[in-house]
């Protein structure tokens, strides 16, 4: 089992960055991770994945050249970089955590373990 939690939301401007962090509890090194993000309403969607060892990363349409996916194993950490936000980033954040690394990286697994979630806001 791995418990996550993240951080590093918050209200930023068109344009601007953040950076998130998703901190693992048990043997992160062995999960596949990945971050969602969901607003009220619609289904949570996949925006970006990395396997064990840091590769294999791979990016929804949306958010290629602005998001960087990476990962320490060492600090057992996750993160999300995101430059040149956009309004319509705003979500709530999710960390996932999957012990298999799947084709279908971005929808939700059964086996995922879930953070709390971390707010991004971005305004005009």
């Amino acid at each position: 089992q791995v418990q996550l939690v993240e951080s590093g939301g918050g209200s930023v401007q068109a344009g601007g960055s953040l950076r998130l962090s998703c901190v693992a509890s048990g043997y992160f090194q062995f999960y596949c991770m990945r971050w969602f993000r969901q607003i009220p309403g619609k289904e949570r969607e996949g925006v970006a994945a990395i396997d064990h060892q840091g590769g294999g990363i791979k990016y929804a349409d949306s958010v290629k050249g602005r998001f960087t996916i990476s990962r320490d194993n060492d600090k057992k950490t996750l993160f999300l970089g995101m430059s040149n936000l956009k309004p319509e980033d705003t979500a709530m954040y999710y960390c996932a955590a999957d012990i298999q690394c799947r084709d279908a990286w971005y929808r939700v697994a059964d086996n995922d373990y879930w953070g709390q979630g971390t707010q991004v806001t971005v305004s005009l």
